[in-house]
């Protein structure tokens, strides 16, 4: 099987699983996108793999399921075994998540999945809802005792409190995430940040990070102010256990493999030279529309998937 020469890429350890992954993990929305063949996707999703990328990410509504369709048609081939797989489910009550856990399986052609995660914990009664009696936790640890899933974490976009809500609502039921998700990037430092309210929670109590839209789906290099490498370097300096990366082109990828494999840790004088250009256009969120509007919220848009 050809693997492509290089460093290899380096693993981190997944907060306190025992699990070592790929310090960039493969973003699963534009491996569904309609600019992008299947046959690109696979080629991307499996290139991803062979040069030494182990974490991938996906949804249940990523482009209506074709991502986790692509995904699963691509780790045919012995791929699934060399891979940490991620996806989500948006139903907030236990029937809703049961069945889009079921469908997840199906269409990524698995018997397990290694990370499932609650996907946009963005409206406040998000965590109310899931640790409720019937709700959608009691389908995650069936489906745990069951095989199905290993692990279970959450994600959002929106705000750093919403976030610290569903950790502390979690305690109070006696219950500790594995993983959480959240936007770390060099815009978010300034500006609701996740990585100043929420990332020194999860560091102290040893919970895996996953950082994400570290380039913004490529808003943030608008900015003109960073380049992609940096923003990847500048995310991956922070106590991530991965960095997960949108990636619709073999170019995109190879970049991201070459930030990975290039990465050094930051000095204290490099991250605040990095901070000193981005602050000035960071006010209001103008670089992160993900916290400022709803553009990116699925579950806004498509209610009925909550359950």
């Amino acid at each position: 099987m050809h693997r492509p020469a290089g460093d290899p890429v380096p693993t981190r350890m997944l907060g306190r699983t025992g699990e070592r992954v790929s310090v960039i993990g493969l973003g699963g929305y534009h491996l569904g996108i309609p600019d992008l063949t299947e046959a690109e996707s696979i080629r991307i999703i499996r290139t991803a793999i062979d040069s030494g990328i182990t974490f991938l990410d996906n949804c249940w509504d990523y482009n209506d399921g074709l991502s986790e369709v692509r995904m699963g048609r691509a780790l045919r081939g012995g791929y699934r075994d060399r891979a940490f797989l991620m996806t989500k489910v948006d139903g907030r009550d236990r029937q809703s998540a049961a069945d889009q856990i079921r469908e997840s399986l199906r269409r990524l052609r698995t018997d397990r999945i290694d990370l499932l995660q609650f996907h946009e914990i963005i409206h406040k009664d998000d965590p109310e809802r899931i640790f409720a009696e019937g709700g959608a936790l009691e389908a995650l640890l069936e489906a745990q005792d069951e095989g199905k899933i290993r692990y279970i974490g959450f994600t959002g976009h929106k705000s750093p409190s919403v976030h610290l809500k569903m950790l502390t609502t979690a305690a109070r039921h006696h219950f500790r995430f594995d993983t959480v998700q959240m936007p770390l990037n060099v815009m978010d430092a300034h500006f609701e940040s996740f990585e100043r309210h929420v990332l020194p929670v999860l560091a102290r109590d040893g919970t895996g990070v996953l950082g994400m839209k570290p380039v913004g789906d490529q808003v943030i290099l608008g900015s003109g102010v960073v380049t992609a490498v940096e923003c990847l370097h500048y995310a991956m300096n922070l106590p991530t256990s991965v960095v997960i990366t949108g990636c619709d082109s073999m170019q995109v990828l190879d970049q991201a493999i070459t930030a990975a494999r290039t990465f050094r840790p930051m000095t204290a004088g490099q991250t605040a030279s990095l901070l000193a250009q981005t602050a000035p256009f960071a006010a209001q969120g103008t670089y992160e529309p993900y916290k400022t509007t709803h553009k990116h919220d699925g579950t806004y848009y498509n209610p009925a998937w909550l359950g």
